[in-house]
């Protein structure tokens, strides 16, 4: 083989080794989003549908505020 099969050679197989290992560390944070995932998705049920801190009363009224971008204001005397 010549040198320059040599560093071809040399150079495949530690992309590939590098791609290997990047691949796994995708995988590992992939993972971890679905665990963050299923963990949210509990708090939530709990806390909506177990009589919580959350009513869904209150949930949709907060995301309409978001989504009408409206102001929060308060009612009654301002402690200053």
């Amino acid at each position: 083989m010549t040198g320059l099969q040599t560093l071809l050679i040399i150079v495949v197989v530690s992309l590939t080794v590098l791609l290997i290992i990047v691949g796994v560390q995708v995988l590992f944070i992939i993972l971890d989003l679905r665990r963050a995932l299923r963990r949210l998705n509990s708090l939530m049920d709990d806390a909506i549908l177990g009589g919580g801190l959350i009513r869904p009363d209150k949930l949709t009224s907060i995301f309409e505020m978001f989504r009408k971008k409206k102001e929060v204001t308060t009612h009654g005397q301002n402690q200053v």
